[in-house]
């Protein structure tokens, strides 16, 4: 028995993001606050010199 993946009931992020569109601004919210706590635990572009 093969399985064909175009009738896979999974789905793509794309299609579960068009029937859920807030999630969309939930994931960019996420990212933006990921990227930001990157950022500071990196330093964020402190100056440590004389």
């Amino acid at each position: 028995m093969t399985t064909d993946r175009s009738q896979s009931t999974s789905g793509t992020v794309s299609e579960f993001l068009a029937a859920h569109p807030r999630m969309t601004g939930v994931l960019f919210a996420m990212f933006l606050a990921l990227a930001q706590a990157g950022q500071v635990a990196a330093g964020g572009g402190t100056y440590h010199g004389p």
